[in-house]
């Protein structure tokens, strides 16, 4: 990958090599294809690639979404627990049919309070619901905030509120993002997660950060805060 980025190969030999990773068991070798992959889909996005490579998501990552499941098997060891998460997060927001529609089903059940999600199917299914979610999909995902007891579920959810697609829903992200309802320290994820969540969701933070520099420079002042807002 650092080759293609570097203008040295085409991206085509890295979507080949990725491509061989498909029987691949080990959680980390995963972890640096999902992110590389990341890195190809954000550029992509800018292109008339972008709807190809998240077919090419899913051809890749649907082998070992269908041998892992939902559902943790006898004797799974943390590191598959983590897989999960991560394998299901990637088809979840590619759009892979199955994933969407299960997912859905199980946030339903989570909210109802009829089958509580468990800590590692959170993040993936709050953000494959998101990404493919509307206006009363992001009001039931601020209301699980507010709800939240606990601030490890408040972090998570902020963290994926920015998957939303719409513009309009993105915008109030970022509103909520500057609200009593985040804590100062948590703003930036909120921001970061608006970033990296689409092309729309990357425009649309950049132009927050500057419309509402001033509060956020003097919210942060010097610290590491400003620097990671910058940087995302």
């Amino acid at each position: 990958l650092s080759q293609a980025r570097a203008g040295i190969i085409s991206t085509v030999e890295v979507l080949k090599v990725m491509e061989a990773f498909v029987n691949e068991p080990n959680y980390t070798v995963w972890s640096d294809l999902s992110c590389n992959l990341g890195i190809l889909s954000t550029l992509l996005s800018h292109t008339d690639f972008y709807e190809e490579i998240q077919v090419f998501v899913k051809d890749v990552f649907s082998p070992i979404g269908e041998r892992l499941g939902w559902d943790p098997k006898p004797g799974e060891g943390h590191l598959d627990a983590l897989l999960r998460g991560l394998v299901l997060g990637k088809l979840g927001k590619a759009g892979h049919k199955a994933t969407l529609e299960e997912a859905r089903r199980r946030f339903k059940d989570h909210v109802e309070g009829k089958h509580i999600l468990s800590a590692d199917l959170r993040s993936p299914v709050y953000v494959t619901v998101l990404k493919h979610g509307d206006s009363s999909t992001l009001d039931t995902m601020l209301k699980l905030h507010k709800q939240a007891d606990m601030q490890e579920e408040k972090n998570r959810i902020e963290r994926v509120l920015g998957a939303i697609s719409q513009p309009e829903l993105i915008q109030k992200v970022l509103t909520f993002a500057l609200s009593e309802e985040v804590r100062p320290q948590d703003t930036v994820s909120v921001i970061g997660g608006v970033a990296g969540g689409s092309k729309q969701g990357r425009k649309a933070a950049w132009k927050f950060v500057r419309d509402n520099w001033e509060e956020l420079y003097n919210r942060y002042q010097g610290g590491f805060l400003i620097s990671r807002l910058i940087k995302v």
